[in-house]
């Protein structure tokens, strides 16, 4: 059980006077099942929040109740602080900070020190080496669209080069495998979309209001789609790359050759992308088999040659 969801279930509850399970199910987006069980948890933790039935109903807590701030353990409050800190470095907001400020306010002053000591053993950056400056100043901006429910209007570049001019509902942030992207509904498709933010550029948030659809959520879990599509081919790599390699197969699927070198089991698609990965090793990394691969490595590396022959 998440105790994030948890802690946020309290602090609606502390501010709001009632709310339904429906209503925190939607928020939370799990089942009105979980959210009974979330609520049981907290009473067991010692806050006491009752049920009203029937019309106008939901769940509150017993009036002139004042929270404990023992409710939460030393590990529960910078597993909390952890999280926090990590979004909040990289999307700035009110709301992040009041609830940063919330959290702390559970702290008690004999166990601040033990707690961020805690807290930092786990440090957590989203923010870029290098790269697309907008991406931050991009999250805050859709995020402020989410929020009000504004129209964004941008100009979009997809994997192929193509750039269009786009109208969408935003719906939601999505940090996945270290890039951002946000789902929104595209009036130019008129379909749901998943747009990376390091493609967009001159984004800008409209005065219009949408009202909200039905939310389609993204795929996100190719798992068992890769299963299918994935072949294993094997690589000799020089032991210099060994690091970058390991991003992307288990240890165990290394086997040593001679001292400098390694013999490795590598999950492969037979796509551009795929291809690259094997390309961003340079000649550290030579593809052994199968022959169809090898031979196409060969005839995309003479066209590389071709462009610098004149």
């Amino acid at each position: 059980m998440r105790i994030d969801r948890l802690v946020s279930i309290i602090m609606i509850l502390l501010e709001k006077e009632r709310i339904g399970a429906q209503e925190l199910a939607d928020k939370f987006e799990v089942s009105p099942r979980t959210i009974y069980r979330d609520i049981d948890t907290i009473n067991i933790a010692g806050i006491p929040v009752r049920s009203i039935s029937g019309v106008g109903g939901g769940f509150e807590i017993m009036q002139k109740y004042k929270i404990d701030q023992k409710v939460f353990s030393a590990t529960d409050l910078s597993v909390i602080l952890m999280g926090l800190s990590s979004v909040s470095g990289m999307i700035r907001g009110n709301e992040l900070a009041g609830a940063l400020a919330k959290v702390k306010s559970f702290i008690p002053t004999d166990r601040a020190k033990d707690i961020e000591l805690k807290a930092n053993q786990v440090y957590i950056d989203l923010s870029p080496w290098m790269g697309n400056r907008n991406v931050q100043p991009y999250l805050e901006m859709i995020k402020t669209a989410l929020q009000e429910s504004k129209l964004l209007s941008f100009e979009y570049v997809d994997r192929y080069g193509n750039k269009s001019t786009r109208t969408a509902e935003p719906y939601q942030l999505i940090l996945k495998n270290n890039h951002w992207y946000w789902q929104g509904y595209c009036y130019q498709r008129n379909d749901f979309r998943l747009f990376r933010i390091s493609r967009i550029s001159n984004l800008q948030i409209q005065k219009e209001f949408f009202t909200p659809r039905d939310y389609q959520k993204p795929q996100l879990d190719f798992d068992d789609i890769l299963a299918t599509m994935q072949k294993i081919i094997k690589i000799r790599i020089h032991k210099s790359v060994m690091d970058r390699v390991l991003d992307f197969c288990a240890y165990e699927h290394f086997s040593p050759d001679g001292n400098e070198h390694y013999i490795v089991r590598f999950p492969f698609i037979e796509n551009d992308y795929y291809y690259n990965i094997l390309f961003s090793f340079g000649d550290q990394c030579e593809c052994l088999e199968p022959l169809t691969i090898r031979a196409e490595m060969k005839r995309r590396i003479h066209d590389i040659a071709t462009l610098y022959e004149t």
